[in-house]
């Protein structure tokens, strides 16, 4: 892989990977009509996952720093209101991570062999651009990220678990989870944010073995996608949280449907 395709990839991936489009399908389906050697090479898609991690780290880490300290700040401040409440939201990130962490162990592998089928990918981006529209006409509720209560933690994990498929958008799906479960609108995205950064931490340690496999030079193209991933995801995040208090997701649904259309057409061709 040139670096100028690791490049594009990287932005491509950093672009996607918060806006509720599936940068998983994204990647496979250009890797494959750019007739990229890597397309289904998972390691690459994870290496990229890295610079979208970094870019939610930064962008929220003021908010990082406060659930941070709700487990390991001062006493007076752990008995805040707000620290027992941040602390509920970790309690249902550790439960939501556990739920998607056990349905990749049942399902994982099988689910990877997907990524070697583009048309399946393509199909699942119609799946995709279906839930993200719908996710505009959500009944509006004030439940509190803090309130969810455990029901809501376990449905959101088991939506990110089914996103694992390639096609399949984790922002998407979590965030339309969150809103049909009735969680207020801003708070729905900060937890899916909040949520992605357990989920590519165990994929890259799922993948960590593997690392080792890659020579000096495939290892500055790597990380030439990493950061580009990193600087497009980082300027994706405060725009889309900005859409989602605006109940303007919609548009995405077309974009997704568009481009599974098209990629569709040129595969059965």
């Amino acid at each position: 892989m040139s670096f100028l395709n690791a490049i594009l990839l990287g932005i491509l991936q950093g672009l996607t990977e918060f806006l509720p489009v599936s940068s998983s399908g994204h990647l496979v389906l250009a890797q494959h009509f750019l007739n990229i050697k890597e397309s289904g090479n998972i390691l690459f898609e994870v290496f990229l996952h890295l610079g979208t991690l970094l870019a939610v780290i930064i962008f929220f880490r003021k908010r990082l720093w406060e659930l941070i300290l709700s487990l390991f700040g001062s006493k007076e401040y752990r008995i805040k209101e707000k620290a027992c409440n941040d602390r509920m939201i970790i309690l249902y990130l550790i439960i939501a991570t556990a739920v998607t962490g056990l349905i990749y162990l049942i399902f994982g592998n099988p689910i990877e062999s997907l990524y070697n089928k583009p048309l399946i990918v393509a199909l699942m981006l119609i799946i995709t651009g279906i839930i993200i529209f719908a996710s505009d006409y959500a009944k509006k509720e004030k439940i509190s990220v803090s309130k969810m209560g455990f029901p809501r933690s376990i449905f959101i994990g088991l939506i990110q678990g089914i996103a694992i498929i390639p096609g399949i958008s984790r922002s998407g799906s979590t965030i339309a989870a969150s809103l049909f479960s009735g969680i207020k609108r801003e708070e729905a995205a900060e937890f899916s944010f909040l949520l992605s950064i357990p989920a590519i931490l165990g994929a890259n340690l799922v993948s960590w073995n593997i690392f080792s496999t890659l020579n000096f030079n495939q290892l500055l193209v790597y990380l030439a996608g990493f950061l580009a991933s990193f600087l497009a995801g980082y300027l994706v995040i405060g725009f889309l949280l900005k859409l989602i208090a605006k109940s303007k997701l919609k548009v995405f649904a077309y974009w997704c449907w568009g481009v599974a259309l098209i990629s569709i057409i040129f595969l059965l061709l």
